[in-house]
């Protein structure tokens, strides 16, 4: 006896049987029944139709495949992109340049950013700006333009005995002006005024630089070079302004080694060498006349000549001119500026020997270089101090030319003046 309820059971699924044989086999809901045509005979299988091939698990055999067997996932040939009719691949989205153009553009700003503001800080902080304006007093009153008072030393600190001798700069302690110069820079041009060392000047009431002591002045005169010697940079300035009557707004001072290290950086210096050639024994200078790639050592020797030109302080003067116009020249050149193999070391050869005064900015000193490069380009002028005539061998300026220059190049004007 069964212990199934029997209410409903004919019309329930999965409940069993109540007789003791089993049931006839029932065809599932989900597969129709097909009645033979005419000429066709039963089915097999008790009246059952065979069953559809469930290669894929949904019943369409061979005719559907939902990719897991191929490995094409999605609806796509090798689960690549969206398919075209047919279950061909379809068409790529074309790229978009405009976006990777202008990603592209940004990145590259960007880069030239970071670089840019690094090296300014980087070159900022190699300035030496030890020289103190604010110590001279009784100053003129400032002029159009500016004007920079750049002084070549004869410095030979930090320098071995090996160095002194290849670069022939003797031993002297101390160091002295080996050249002086005030660079001017304005809406008239550039004008560069060589002061010569043994220039009679009038030594004037000045500070200590380093005593804080009132020196008054006496009238003592002596040459140009002595001011330096006597109290440094700040009663150079203090001198010049003086006897002038030009303020001078900036201070750029360099030594013997810097120089020559600046000009080995930039890979040399052309110059052309006078008739005659040059040779002295004194500076080392041994050249042959024309055209030639001067190296640091010889440079400096080059600068530094006297004797090969009849001991004239003013023909020397005229060479360090030269020289140095050609050296902004290289120096301010595309291949320099734009090659960081020899930017860097021509900048990290010429901050690292300059001093400068205390509110020197690099851009002054852009400004400076770019001055003197325009010196030898046609739109500045270069020229001596007046000179009048000489005195127990120091040179007298020529006071009434001196004057006109100093009115010029304090408004601003074009200079009519000429030196020797």
């Amino acid at each position: 006896m069964s212990d199934w309820p029997d209410e409903n059971r004919s019309n329930r699924y999965g409940r069993g049987s109540a007789g003791s044989q089993p049931e006839s086999a029932r065809v599932m809901r989900q597969v129709r029944r097909g009645q033979p045509g005419p000429g066709q005979s039963a089915p097999p299988y008790g009246g059952v139709p065979q069953q559809p091939t469930y290669v894929d698990g949904q019943g369409y055999g061979d005719q559907y495949d939902n990719g897991y067997n191929s490995g094409q996932v999605y609806g796509t040939p090798n689960g690549g992109g969206p398919q075209g009719p047919g279950g061909a691949p379809g068409p790529r989205r074309a790229p978009n340049w405009g976006r990777r153009i202008k990603w592209g553009l940004i990145t590259l700003v960007t880069l030239l950013l970071v670089v840019s503001v690094s090296t300014y800080f980087w070159a900022d902080s190699k300035l030496n700006r030890d020289v103190d304006l604010s110590k001279v007093i009784d100053r003129p009153e400032a002029g159009e333009g500016t004007n920079y008072l750049i002084v070549g030393s004869d410095s030979r600190e930090g320098m071995s005995a090996e160095e002194k001798k290849d670069l022939h700069t003797g031993s002297a302690d101390g160091k002295r002006t080996d050249s002086m110069m005030i660079l001017h820079t304005g809406d008239n041009g550039s004008t560069l005024v060589s002061l010569p060392r043994d220039s009679n000047v009038e030594i004037p009431s000045f500070v200590g630089s380093e005593s804080g002591k009132t020196y008054q002045g006496t009238g003592r005169e002596v040459k140009l070079n002595a001011a330096y010697a006597e109290d440094g940079p700040e009663l150079l300035v203090r001198t010049v302004e003086f006897n002038t009557g030009l303020r001078i707004d900036h201070y750029v001072e360099i030594g013997f080694a810097g120089f020559a290290d600046i000009v080995d950086s930039v890979g040399g210096v052309e110059i052309e060498i006078p008739k005659g050639g040059m040779k002295d024994s004194k500076s080392g200078a041994d050249f042959e006349a024309g055209k030639q790639t001067l190296n640091g050592e010889q440079a400096l020797a080059f600068v530094r000549t006297r004797y090969a030109l009849a001991g004239s302080d003013l023909d020397r003067t005229k060479n360090q001119q030269k020289f140095l116009s050609a050296l902004a020249n290289q120096v301010a050149t595309p291949g320099t500026v734009l090659n960081p193999f020899k930017l860097y070391p021509t900048m990290g050869a010429g901050l690292d020997s300059l001093i400068v005064d205390k509110d020197m900015s690099l851009w002054d000193l852009a400004d400076m270089f770019w001055a003197m490069k325009s010196v030898s380009g046609g739109d500045g002028k270069s020229m001596n101090m007046p000179i009048a005539g000489s005195s127990n061998g120091n040179l007298l300026w020529d006071k009434a030319k001196v004057k006109t220059l100093v009115n010029e190049l304090k408004n601003d004007e074009k200079v009519t003046v000429s030196g020797n």
